[in-house]
């Protein structure tokens, strides 16, 4: 579905195909790193699968996907630059085939918001960061998974260097008059993110 839907994308652009096939390769290459556990190919098509509940909803359809498919290329684990070095090589790559300049901008933005996910005055960019953390606010079972995948990419760390800092990570979350941004995604994950916060709190305290 993926292979599709980002060829598809990038075939309105620009009609080299070889261009996109490597770019999708890329893609595909970076989210599917040993490393991550995660911040896989799962991950960007949980998002999009999210995206089109609320497609009627987003003005520029086509920027968010390139941000969604672009947001996490570049993810280390002991890096804090992630997501302004996965912003810069989405500005290189959209430039490649020719995405409007104001479009690539956006696109950037879009990206640079999921560092922080504090709301923003673009629409657009709050439904791809409520759908970027729409896991929050899954069953018990899927966040249970998560949570533990979260910890595989961390595995550098030791325990007390991991609790400390996905302690403070998830407090941040609770301290937010809301964890989502959208009505849509706050009747919908709200609740449900804030009883499996609390429960991996209290898990990491233990």
């Amino acid at each position: 579905m993926l292979t599709d839907t980002f060829l598809q994308l990038v075939k309105k652009y620009s009609k080299d195909h070889e261009l996109a096939n490597n770019l999708w390769l890329e893609i595909f290459t970076k989210y599917s790193e040993l490393k991550r556990h995660y911040h896989t190919i799962d991950h960007l098509e949980a998002i999009v699968i999210d995206l089109k509940e609320v497609k009627g909803k987003i003005d520029d359809w086509d920027t968010t996907l390139f941000a969604v498919f672009y947001h996490d290329i570049i993810y280390k684990a002991s890096s804090k630059t992630n997501e302004g070095d996965s912003a810069k090589l989405a500005r290189k790559r959209l430039a490649e085939i020719g995405y409007p300049t104001d479009k690539i901008e956006k696109c950037v933005d879009m990206i640079l918001a999921t560092k922080q996910h504090l709301p923003s005055e673009d629409s657009d960019t709050n439904y791809l960061l409520d759908a970027d953390l729409a896991i929050l606010g899954k069953n018990s079972d899927d966040y249970q998974k998560y949570s533990y995948q979260i910890r595989e990419e961390y595995t550098i760390y030791a325990d007390f260097m991991y609790n400390s800092g996905r302690k403070k990570a998830l407090q941040h979350f609770l301290e937010m008059d809301a964890i989502y941004k959208t009505d849509h995604s706050l009747k919908k994950y709200d609740k449900q993110a804030r009883i499996n916060i609390k429960n991996e709190l209290d898990n990491l305290n233990n």
